[in-house]
């Protein structure tokens, strides 16, 4: 009969996965599920005992089980060791001591607690055939662990030192390396002399299995003196198909590659490297790793691009046409375009000068791109720079790296499909670098005509001609663009819009482009006044482009849309100047910022950025002191070493402009300039700056309506300044209509738009002293 001791007392409950924990073994556990951990500390708080079953579901789940998931034969374990790891998981140490049946479970908060009875394994057999038995079992088990490289020999100590057979049968059981289920089967047998029979009929089936591998083994390694390691697991397999009868083998793609690249007008190093690679195919099996590996760059190698295309034929006329129907303005921009794709004509090649456009945002940079694309019969990629830190974004990763790629060169040269295409390099001023290399060096050999026709990616490892492909690149500034990179374009400045501009862009491209991409075409019929739109560029947006104009356009035909489908508004629509406060809210931007009165100390300057031209409300006060100059509004270094030198040339022409000798010594200066979130750098603020100190120090006014900008120098020179026609734009922006600028900036009007010229008084000066008489009032 099985001894059983019903122990009415509830102990917590840790569900195993994938093992079996029996008696007279300790054990090591990682705890990490929030139940049974919940159970361990429970027991530890409590006696430290804690009972041990398996589940019957295997599956590697973080899924807490619940009683019908697990097996009822478990073990009563004591916890000798605990750890608790920084990723709150626990690290147990356990002992195994009793054999045991949950009569019932309880679901105690988050965690399974039971009751049990303690079932010893029955003895039925005499002792000489128990002895028998274990002997066989023994050596059976020794041979195993000998044979089964993953089990340590010093397993086997407590194995020679176990004279009871039932720890002797626990021992084997717990070392084993078969399915848990089968482990689950012997161990819920109540007959041990029946268990252990089975057991070691399990053991010698496994020495069979162990014999057969290990056979298999040497076979494999006595062909691999001079072979490499890749190699094995193939041979292997090959050996395992011979032992088994499997001779069969399936077709693989090392032909059809073969057929492939023969068809390709492959150059002489890809060629050679493709069938290097292709040699290997061949060799692998499927199941190989590298397999996979080399499959993937012998497919980037087949859709690339390899035949030379036919030179597509195009007319200047109709690059014209193309050009002025995508595009309002840009004359010269346009000019210079024209004229490259002349030469492209006549020499029917385009090796020469990369073209980069700069200029602020929204100026149709970009779009320029597709439309030269267009015009030349060329397909066109385009890939963002921006943000781009690592040379290998640019040449590719090498192989050795999992999941390596080529670059967004060769990416883009598959994507298009053509040797000749276009691709366009957006946001090249936005690249940085960081210790994985720089990306902007990279970029010379492919932006250098005289290189281009060798670039090599690390992913391919072979040269790859661009001679044919036509870059263009664009930029918001050009400050942050390294020399040699710089040196290798032809800059092409797009300036920004004037009112005059936008407003045509808007009719003739913004609002159909904003209908068709709604799709209301026909539903509802919307049109936009032209005062309307001059009010929205006016007092809606402020930008050197048209981007906000667009969303502006846009939003006002969402609401529409939406009026007319509830039923409130008619099918034909005008949208007019007075609409706008309904449709768009309360002006953003008012002409009444700018101050154009007459005051002292205040005077107003103009200022290059990245996203076009800006004025500049330069403020001045005295106050009583000891001549110190405070400077604020986040400027600069340059800008505060040239409000420093305007205020030392006041301080030595102070008896020249009337202002008292001794100024320096009863009062203090602050200069600010508004907007003080925003920094603000550059020289060229240098007259405005030293007009508004002369002005607040004599008490002379300095006129409204006028802006300025040049550098100064300490001895009243006026020096030229970048930027012109942005700044302009910006005067004129704000309806300021005399602007004072350096003389030697005359020659930079030529290449101005009439059109931003048109209704400006600009005034050119050499020194302070005719910026001073123009700008104060007596």
């Amino acid at each position: 009969m099985t001894k059983k001791v019903k122990i009415s007392e509830i102990y917590p409950v840790i569900p195993l996965r994938n093992t079996i924990v029996v008696p007279s073994t300790i054990t090591p556990l990682l705890v990490g599920r929030p139940a049974s951990i919940m159970a361990a500390e429970k027991a530890l708080v409590k006696n430290k005992r804690i009972i041990c079953i398996t589940q019957k579901n295997n599956a590697d789940s973080d899924t807490d089980p619940k009683a019908k998931d697990l097996y009822r034969f478990g073990t009563l374990c004591t916890i000798l060791q605990v750890l608790k790891l920084p990723d709150g998981t626990m690290r147990l140490l356990i002992e195994g001591d009793n054999r045991i049946i949950v009569t019932r479970y309880y679901k105690i908060k988050s965690h399974l607690e039971g009751t049990f009875q303690k079932i010893d394994k029955i003895q039925k057999k005499t002792v000489v055939e128990f002895e028998a038995l274990q002997r066989s079992l023994k050596k059976a088990f020794s041979q195993y662990v000998k044979l089964n490289k993953s089990i340590p020999e010093e397993s086997l100590f407590p194995l020679h030192d176990s004279s009871k057979p039932e720890e002797f049968f626990y021992f084997a059981l717990a070392n084993i390396q078969i399915d848990v289920r089968k482990k689950q089967k012997l161990f819920e047998l109540d007959d041990l002399f029946e268990s252990m029979n089975r057991l070691f009929t399990i053991t010698n089936k496994e020495i069979q299995i162990l014999r057969l591998e290990n056979k298999i083994d040497g076979s494999v390694k006595d062909k691999l003196n001079k072979m490499q390691r890749e190699y094995y697991l193939t041979e292997q397999l090959k050996a395992i198909n011979k032992e088994l009868g499997i001779t069969k083998e399936e077709k693989t793609e090392y032909l059809e590659f073969k057929e492939k690249f023969n068809k390709l007008n492959l150059s002489p190093e890809a060629r050679k490297k493709a069938e290097e690679e292709l040699n290997k195919l061949g060799r692998m099996n499927h199941y190989s790793p590298e397999y996979s590996v080399i499959h993937t760059y012998l497919n980037w190698i087949y859709d690339l691009p390899w035949e030379d295309p036919v030179m597509q034929k195009f007319s200047l006329k109709g690059a014209q046409k193309i050009l002025d129907d995508d595009h309002y303005g840009l004359i010269k921009v346009k000019e210079r375009i024209l004229e490259y794709m002349a030469i492209v004509k006549l020499a029917n090649k385009v090796k020469g000068q990369i073209l980069c456009f700069v200029g602020p945002p929204g100026v149709g940079k970009t779009s320029l791109g597709k439309s030269i694309a267009r015009a030349m019969n060329r397909k066109f990629v385009r890939l963002s720079l921006g943000g781009v830190r690592d040379e290998a974004e640019i040449r590719g990763h090498r192989r050795t790296y999992v999941g390596a790629l080529p670059g967004v060169i060769i990416q883009s040269m598959k994507k298009a499909g053509t040797k000749n295409p276009l691709i366009m390099m957006d946001e090249v001023d936005k690249m940085s670098m960081d210790f994985r290399g720089d990306p902007a060096s990279a970029l010379l050999e492919v932006l250098d005509p005289e290189q281009n026709n060798s670039f090599r990616d690390h992913y391919l490892d072979f040269s790859y001609d661009l001679s044919q492909v036509i870059f263009i690149t664009t930029a918001n500034t050009l400050t942050s663009v390294p020399r040699p990179l710089l040196d290798r374009m032809e800059i092409i400045e797009l300036p920004g819009y004037t009112a005059f501009e936008k407003m045509n862009i808007a009719v003739k491209h913004l609002v159909p482009k904003v209908i068709s991409e709604h799709d209301i075409a026909g539903q509802v019929n919307i049109k936009y006044n032209k005062t309307a739109i001059q009010k929205i560029i006016e007092l809606y947006t402020r930008e050197a482009g048209v981007r906000e104009l667009e969303r502006q356009i846009a939003k006002i035909l969402r609401k529409v849309a939406k009026e007319f489908v509830e039923g409130n508004k008619t099918k034909n629509i005008t949208i007019k100047s007075q609409d706008l406060e309904k449709y768009l809210g309360i002006p953003k931007h008012l002409y009444s910022e700018v101050n154009r009165k007459n005051a002292v100390g205040v005077v107003t300057g103009l200022a290059w950025t990245a996203y076009g031209g800006e004025t500049l409300q330069i403020e001045v006060v005295k106050m009583k002191g000891e001549g110190k100059l405070k400077l604020t509004g986040q400027l600069g270094d340059v800008m505060q070493e040239s409000a420093k030198a305007a205020y030392s040339y006041a301080r030595i022409n102070a008896e020249k402009y009337g202002i008292e000798e001794d100024f320096y010594k009863k009062y203090d200066l602050h200069l600010h300039i508004p907007e003080g979130a925003i920094p603000k750098d550059g020289p060229s603020a240098g007259i405005t700056i030293v007009t508004a100190i002369v002005s607040i120090l004599s008490g002379k006014k300095i006129k409204g309506d006028l802006a300025m900008t040049g550098e100064l120098t300490l001895s009243g020179n006026v020096l030229p300044i970048g930027g012109l026609a942005e700044k302009l734009i910006a005067a004129k922006r704000a309806r300021i209509n005399n602007v004072i600028i350096p003389k030697k900036n005359e020659p930079n009007l030529t290449e101005i738009q009439n059109e931003i010229k048109k209704d400006l008084n600009i005034i050119f000066v050499n020194k302070l002293d005719e910026v001073l008489k123009i700008a104060l009032i007596n």
